[in-house]
């Protein structure tokens, strides 16, 4: 019996010490590789230096002053919102608060980019983009094989050129060429086993030209909304510029062998035409460029021609797409609203040729698109300032803009909230496989916003019930020790003011105000046992309930 109550005894103190080494011991995060060569070269630092030049110019021609930068730990939960759609753990923010002040935001950007969290993350961002939200026809399109191949590209930083090209031009079945679910998602399954030529032209124009001519495909434009043409004769565009962007899809078709591509043409019955006619495959602009591709127009398919023509590096709306689209991810609005309606000709906001280019001469890397905006000022600016901000200042980046947390967001901040270790790949495959369920679950009931993501959209009341009384905030602020960061705290905090700023970090990623910190500790402060937990329990919940945690800032 002594035995026993011994070991019982042991186990408990080890299981203790386990906890307070989380709580109270220096963080273990691995020391990500070093981005020096990146950081420190002369294109990176002249193309940073430029698009914060523009802006200044841009605030200092509207006649606007511009928010001072933002704390490390700011920055930091924006970027881990927008690169891992969650934010930082506890751990995490102690291990970057440990690194020189000047090296923090890049030492944190380098280990975000290397978690394969990211890849994962920004794979199914850039997926709705390119295949929707939805399953599609089942027996040939598996979206999850196609985003779990997506995010190895990513991982791999795969140029973004190649990786579109392998999107439009691929063959195979689409379980070993998972870039063919491109166009099988477009598959209508009682059809004629072609994907659909109407759906992929509009996902081609909007996911990688930036865009919107899919209105092109009933009649021609007669409100101005579609200028196509080269920049010295512009032109409305017309429902045979779609449509004979649709035509480089004819003849992809679907078989038991997986996607290939035939000799088949692309008809079409024009708005008051009388019978449809053969449509050639033709781009709606920069026409020339198809003459100067390194391929054999006599032997490549349709589809290779479109992919080199959209990826080729004198074609800017791609590039111009790509930026627009990171951007969006970053600052949780694009630099131009819509973020697929950008003007094929015109003026653009500050910022978005110098880094189109600037990505071209990168080698279209992705990685190093993501280094360069967090590396401006506008991304470093507060959202707070000295003076009135307005939705002037927002719409001017002057501040960096108050977002609402999108819905994966929310939950991963959730549950990362109530876990002072980070909770991602290393983690127990238990932790993994609860978060997965738990963040699934809650996206469910909150509500997907599906492929529009960025769209402004408010709060519904239900989302807000949701928050306060779901079951995720119940599971995740209730008395478990093993799992929620507000019972370890109650449990190991050496003092009252030690366990309300730690509960403040792993929450909001910051420290409590002086008023903050009195008003939570006069709350905690004589309590014991049971009644210091849910005292620390409920103010978990006011944090995870406040407004500051459900934005972006």
């Amino acid at each position: 019996m002594w035995a026993r109550n011994l070991l019982f005894i042991g186990v408990a103190v080890l299981g203790l010490s386990v906890l307070s080494a989380n709580l109270l011991s220096s963080s273990r995060i691995v020391e990500p590789p070093s981005a020096a060569a990146i950081i420190e070269s002369d294109h990176f630092q002249q193309t940073v230096a430029a698009v914060d030049q523009e802006f200044r110019e841009h605030l200092r021609v509207l006649e606007t002053e511009s928010a001072p930068p933002a704390d490390y730990a700011t920055i930091a939960r924006r970027l881990s919102l927008a690169l891992t759609g969650t934010i930082p753990s506890f751990e995490e923010l102690r291990a970057l608060k440990e690194m020189p002040e000047q090296q923090r935001t890049q030492w944190w950007v380098s280990r975000l980019l290397n978690d394969r969290r990211s890849a994962d993350y920004l794979a199914e961002r850039f997926a709705r983009s390119y295949v929707g939200t939805q399953n599609g026809p089942f027996i040939v399109y598996r979206r999850r094989r196609f985003v779990t191949w997506l995010g190895n590209q990513l991982q791999e930083n795969r140029r973004y050129d190649e990786l579109v090209r392998e999107l439009i031009s691929d063959t195979g079945l689409w379980t070993d060429s998972p870039a063919v679910n491109f166009l099988t998602v477009t598959l209508d399954e009682n059809g004629d086993g072609r994907p659909d030529p109407i759906r992929l032209a509009a996902r081609t124009s909007r996911a990688f030209l930036g865009m919107r001519i899919d209105c092109l495909q009933c009649h021609d434009d007669k409100l101005g909304n579609v200028w196509l043409g080269d920049e010295d004769a512009q032109r409305d565009g017309e429902q045979a510029d779609f449509h004979r962007l649709a035509a480089f899809y004819s003849e992809a078709q679907s078989s038991l062998l997986g996607l290939k591509d035939d000799d088949s043409d692309y008809k079409y019955q024009y708005l008051n035409a009388e019978e449809e006619e053969v449509v050639p495959p033709q781009v709606p602009f920069n026409g020339g460029l198809l003459e100067t591709l390194p391929l054999d127009e006599e032997t490549a398919t349709r589809r290779e021609l479109l992919a080199r023509w959209v990826t080729h590096p004198n074609n800017k709306p791609f590039a111009r797409a790509t930026v627009n689209r990171v951007w969006a991810l970053m600052f949780g609005r694009p630099l131009v609203e819509p973020v697929d309606d950008i003007p094929l000709h015109g003026d653009y906001p500050p910022g978005l040729e110098t880094l189109a280019d600037a990505f071209v001469k990168a080698d279209y890397d992705l990685k190093w698109l993501i280094r360069v905006i967090a590396s401006t000022e506008v991304f470093q600016r507060d959202s707070r300032a000295n003076f009135e901000v307005t939705d002037k200042h927002e719409l001017r980046w002057a501040v960096f803009p108050l977002t609402r947390l999108r819905p994966e967001q929310v939950a991963g901040s959730m549950i990362q909230a109530a876990s002072l270790k980070t909770i991602d790949s290393q983690s127990h495959i238990i932790v993994q496989l609860t978060r997965f369920g738990q963040q699934n679950e809650f996206i469910q009931r909150y509500g997907d916003m599906g492929e529009d993501e960025f769209d402004d959209r408010g709060g519904t009341v239900t989302q807000r019930l949701l928050l306060m009384n779901g079951q995720l905030t119940r599971e995740r602020t209730t008395d478990n020790p093993f799992m929620n960061a507000a019972a370890r705290i109650a449990t190991l905090a050496p003092t009252d003011e030690k366990a309300v700023e730690t509960a403040y970090l792993a929450v909001l990623s910051r420290r409590p105000s002086s008023d903050e910190l009195g008003h939570f500790v006069g709350h905690i402060q004589g309590k014991k046992g049971a009644e210091r937990q849910r005292c620390l329990e409920d103010l978990y919940w006011v944090l995870l309930n406040s407004t500051e945690f459900s934005w972006n800032h």
